[in-house]
């Protein structure tokens, strides 16, 4: 079993929980506080690296893992995945089922939803959707105002934005 790495506090007037660090690991010291969860041991992993930073929220049945990173204000609910060496910033946002995984940096206002995967080395930023069953992998990058939707695959080293006239 691993040990623990974090405690949880209620904070006054929430349904969420503070997160706490138990012990130093990777850039947090023991005593560092997280962000927000609303399942405990549901929502963030007590292996690997990952962590909830400040302004971060977790709720749902969502799970951070591995050694992913949510920071800023962004938000990861649902049964979303959030795993491996990803990161989510920014006021970015993945629900649902969606998958975030690999090297991926998923930021900005971005967001991440229905049954969508991003994975690889992937970038979404921006104002940039990705929805439905559509899958981002490899090297690509999905930005500015652009819409990956359906059963959309967008992958290798290409880019997809949008950019009004």
């Amino acid at each position: 079993m691993t040990e623990k790495k974090y405690d949880l506090f209620l904070e006054a007037g929430k349904t969420l929980y503070r997160i706490r660090a138990l012990k130093a690991f990777g850039d947090i010291l023991q005593g560092d506080l997280g962000g927000l969860v609303e399942n405990g041991v549901k929502n963030l992993s007590h292996s690997g690296t990952c962590w909830i930073y400040m302004d971060a929220q977790v709720s749902g049945n969502a799970r951070v893992s591995g050694n992913a990173l949510v920071f800023g204000n962004a938000q990861v609910s649902g049964n979303a995945l959030v795993s491996g060496n990803a990161w989510v910033s920014g006021y970015a946002r993945v629900s649902g089922y969606a998958w975030v995984s690999g090297y991926t940096l998923v930021s900005g206002y971005a967001w991440v939803f229905g049954d969508a995967w991003v994975s690889g080395y992937a970038r979404v930023s921006g104002d940039a959707r990705v929805s439905g069953y559509a899958r981002v992998f490899g090297n690509a990058q999905v930005f500015s105002n652009a819409l990956v939707s359906g059963n959309a695959l967008v992958s290798g080293y290409k880019k997809a934005s949008y950019e009004p006239l």
